[in-house]
């Protein structure tokens, strides 16, 4: 055997054992990238969602049937809330959507400044009448009972300057009906961009008589609103201190 097949085998042993490795550390996604070099990335097939592995049913909360009930000669639907159907959104199940438009902005300026300078003297210029007995008397005599000096100063700064602004729609579903006729609703957005995923939700109790005729709500309109709006992802875990560092914050004293 020459030495050029001997090191050919080599190399294909080595490329072998390379893509062996790769398939075992990222799932076989790396022979497939490689198969796929200089070639247009290929659409996914229209499949069965309900056949793919994993799937599970949507569950969410519906409202109980209702027997529509009609008065004779009347065209008017007991139950009914105008005299066209109305589309809003005005039971359990039923869809609306949310315009989130937050805008806000803050801009606070604090400073302090205090001084204060105290200075405390006493003492006796002539004690029985030591003057008068010499220069050794005196220094046995009391003078200055006391002096003392004190000074204090303290400078405080603080500043707040805050910009928010966030402006977008998501669709939210009404989970209940709350006694007095308002409705709780609760929205969840994800957005999946490479591999970086944004999530909007939105939680909180609206009025019926503030949702328009096209089925929306501001989201200033909504009581005990909870809005978040963040992502996770690649993206995210590198902006993120390690878990590590973040113990060390919390345990760490100074």
């Amino acid at each position: 055997m020459s030495a050029f097949s001997s090191a050919y085998r080599l190399r294909r042993i080595a490329i072998s054992a390379l893509l062996l490795a790769s398939c075992a550390l990222g799932g076989c996604s790396s022979i497939d990238r490689l198969s796929q070099i200089g070639e247009q990335p290929k659409l996914s097939a229209i499949d069965n969602p309900t056949a793919q592995p994993g799937y599970k049913p949507v569950q969410m909360p519906m409202p109980k049937p209702e027997v529509a009930s009609y008065n004779p000669n009347s065209l008017w639907r007991n139950g009914s809330r105008a005299f066209f159907k109305d589309q809003r959104a005005r039971q359990v199940g039923d869809l609306l959507t949310v315009t989130v438009n937050i805008t806000d902005k803050a801009n606070i300026a604090n400073e302090t400044q205090r001084s204060r300078t105290n200075s405390e003297d006493s003492g006796i210029t002539d004690f029985i009448g030591g003057k008068t007995l010499g220069v050794q008397a005196q220094k046995v005599l009391p003078g200055r009972i006391l002096t003392a000096d004190s000074s204090a100063s303290s400078d405080g700064k603080g500043s707040v300057n805050r910009t928010e602004a966030l402006q977008t729609n998501v669709a939210a579903v009404v989970t209940q009906v709350l006694p007095n006729g308002n409705l709780v609703v609760e929205g969840k957005q994800e957005i999946r961009v490479n591999y970086e995923i944004r999530e909007l939700i939105v939680a909180g109790i609206v009025r019926p008589e503030d949702i328009q005729s096209d089925n929306t709500i501001d989201s200033t309109k909504i009581a005990q609103a909870r809005i978040a709006y963040g992502g996770r992802g690649q993206i995210m875990d590198v902006q993120q201190p390690r878990y590590g560092q973040q113990v060390m914050d919390v345990l760490l004293p100074f």
